[in-house]
């Protein structure tokens, strides 16, 4: 089915429905829609591309078909962005179409060539540089570097205000037959709020800086934007200011702007580290704070992240396991790392079995994080009434940091 955001202006998506996982990491059980948009005036430009995933250059074939066009007809070529998922298709679509021009900025040129070998019909175009497709349809190209590769930008169709953001605004999860936010339920709107933040944690929350200053940049142009358009997930036609906002408000966590929950993140063997856990989620519960639960490895740390990176506080509960701290939570702490998951306030538990020795590698892991940390509360084989009590008092005490720090802004 052919969606249209405007006469002349239409999305043309391909549906990924499969176990791999996104960008080699990330799960995707809901799926995820890559999104690829074509203008048409006197001439057509289709607006990023695919790889050969799941048949989706076959799914953006049919589509054009029911245009009346196909992609031989293309006369540019618009790559926003370089990423694999957006272009891997690229050297197939450049045998069927003998004519076409490439447009990226100077870095995304330069990609083409190293990722395809491409070294003809390229275009480079800078900011505020403008495409006239002649028919009153014209396109112009912000840069918005590092959102979230560094050769990135937006291009913006001014007859129509239709914003084409690429991985800016984005989600996981399939389509279907409605891509426009106005077509979705309100289950399905919560459905994608979550898929949202988890795409924004897992894939863009370490260029927040430049999130923020992207859509700074795209404000102070004056645009009326009254369509954002990404490369996954729902184009948002009917209120587009509503994933603008929601991307801020994603960025401002990074800056310590968070909500005021907890995030409880688990490991256990034998079930002794549980037990501690239990009796801190005793505490929390019993100062009423928000919290999410997670145990690893049973839940993948795609899913923790989400959570994680919205929370004020973290209780992170693990056994010592050979000396060290227990493998599945030591992979969380190293993705917290590499996706900057600064200042929270945290309280560590754990038990351990003949000897301790987790903390020294745990103070190493997360030592560029500027974590406040309680009290680490640590304890051989099972919990007893004391150290039970303590433990949940640990869970009260971080729970009360928590509701009495500032409000999410």
């Amino acid at each position: 089915m052919i969606h249209t955001i405007a006469e002349g202006v239409y999305c043309v998506h391909a549906d990924i429905q499969t176990g791999e996982l996104f960008e080699g990491i990330w799960p995707v059980p809901r799926g995820v829609s890559l999104n690829t948009y074509l203008v048409r005036g006197k001439k057509t430009a289709l607006i990023d591309l695919v790889r050969d995933w799941t048949g989706a250059p076959r799914q953006l074939e049919e589509k054009l078909s029911e245009l009346g066009s196909s992609f031989a007809d293309i006369d540019y070529l618009i790559l926003n962005h370089l990423e694999p998922d957006h272009t891997g298709w690229l050297k197939e679509f450049f045998r069927l179409n003998t004519r076409a021009e490439i447009l990226a900025t100077s870095k995304g040129i330069k990609l083409v060539t190293a990722f395809y070998g491409i070294t003809e019909r390229l275009r480079e175009v800078r900011d505020g540089d403008s495409l006239d497709l002649g028919g009153g349809k014209t396109l112009r190209f912000i840069e918005t570097p590092n959102i979230h590769w560094p050769e990135t930008m937006m291009s913006y169709e001014e007859d129509s205000g239709t914003l084409f953001s690429c991985d800016a605004f984005g989600s996981f999860g399939a389509l279907g037959d409605r891509v426009f936010d106005g077509q979705l339920s309100p289950e399905e709107h919560a459905f994608f709020e979550k898929e949202t933040l988890r795409y924004y944690s897992n894939i863009v929350a370490s260029f927040s800086s430049f999130v923020e200053k992207g859509i700074q940049k795209i404000k102070e142009k004056n645009h009326s934007i009254r369509c954002v358009a990404p490369s996954h997930g729902p184009v948002w036609k009917k209120n587009p200011e509503a994933i603008i906002t929601r991307y801020l408000r994603y960025a401002a966590y990074a800056r310590g702007k968070t909500e005021q929950e907890i995030c409880v993140i688990w490991g256990s063997m034998y079930g002794n580290t549980r037990a501690g856990v239990d009796a801190v989620i005793r505490g929390i519960e019993a100062e009423g704070v928000p919290h999410t639960i997670h145990r690893v490895p049973d839940e993948d740390v795609s899913y923790v992240l989400a959570d994680a990176y919205k929370s004020s506080g973290l209780v992170i509960a693990m056994p010592t396991y050979e000396y060290a701290v227990f493998p599945p939570v030591a992979y969380v702490l190293d993705i917290f790392r590499r996706k900057h998951i600064m200042g929270k306030t945290v309280l560590r538990i754990g038990s351990w079995g003949w000897a301790g020795g987790a903390k020294r590698e745990y103070d190493a892991a997360i030592e560029k994080l500027s974590w406040t940390s309680l009290d680490s509360l640590e304890w051989q084989a099972y919990p007893n009434g004391e150290t039970l009590a303590l433990l949940e008092a640990g869970g009260r005490e971080l729970a009360r940091r928590i509701r009495e720090s500032l409000p999410c802004a």
